[in-house]
């Protein structure tokens, strides 16, 4: 059932069971870290085109926060939210995402950085992959989702600004990517013990040691995101 992850730190304790799971399955803070990657290679470019930044912080947003958790949910095989919202639903919400996404990412690739193409098509093909297990779930673990949610979006950022590749944008992406390695290398265990009935001690430590480095992982990451904001809007 849903409750487990309904007492996730990242949901809201107020309003209705709808708006509860909606907020819930949109994890915020890993969408947060995910896009903050976005912003932070944008601005390793000499020069930054503001309208551009927001435009890739939209299109992960969407296809990354809205549109992967919806098929996530429909591909999981535990549910994690129950049947609050049905497959049909579910699905219309990420189509609607994704396609509102492509059609900023197709408006910029046409008309000014036609190399972004490339990660679109990286990064859409590991999103039915990963989310939907396809491929018998041979794209669903640890390595593809440190490229697909750490390495990929910095480039994407990059790319965004400049329609190239740079060694420090190289090196910025492996960064990432080992950030979003150990976001899932700590995610794994610590919702395996949620989902334990389990109420000794020894687990309720390491769950809330778990919850104390992924919230560290996430909100620092988007905290150097803004900061990186601050500083260039300074200069």
């Amino acid at each position: 059932m849903h409750d487990s992850r309904l007492n996730e730190w990242f949901v809201p304790k107020f309003g209705p069971l709808r708006f509860r799971v909606a907020v819930g399955m949109l994890f915020l803070p890993y969408t947060g870290m995910c896009v903050s990657f976005t912003v932070i290679g944008s601005l390793l470019a000499d020069n930054i085109l503001w309208d551009r930044l927001i435009a890739i912080v939209l299109i992960y947003l969407l296809a990354l926060g809205v549109s992967a958790h919806a098929l996530d949910s429909i591909g999981s095989k535990r549910k994690p939210w129950g049947n609050v919202f049905s497959n049909r639903a579910l699905l219309a919400i990420a189509i609607t995402a994704l396609v509102i996404a492509y059609t900023i990412g197709i408006y910029y690739i046409v008309l000014y950085v036609p190399f972004l193409a490339v990660i679109a098509v990286l990064e859409g093909f590991f999103l039915f992959a990963y989310n939907v297990e396809l491929f018998n779930g041979r794209f669903h673990n640890n390595l593809f989702f440190s490229i697909s949610w750490g390495g990929l979006p910095l480039l994407a950022g990059y790319v965004m600004q400049t329609n190239g590749i740079s060694i420090p944008a190289l090196i910025a992406s492996a960064i990432t990517a080992l950030v979003a390695y150990a976001e899932i290398r700590v995610s794994r265990p610590y919702k395996e013990l949620k989902r334990s009935s389990k109420e000794d001690n020894n687990n309720k430590e390491k769950m809330l040691l778990y919850e104390k480095m992924l919230k560290l992982l996430s909100m620092g990451s988007i905290g150097v995101a803004v900061s990186m904001i601050i500083l260039r809007a300074l200069v």
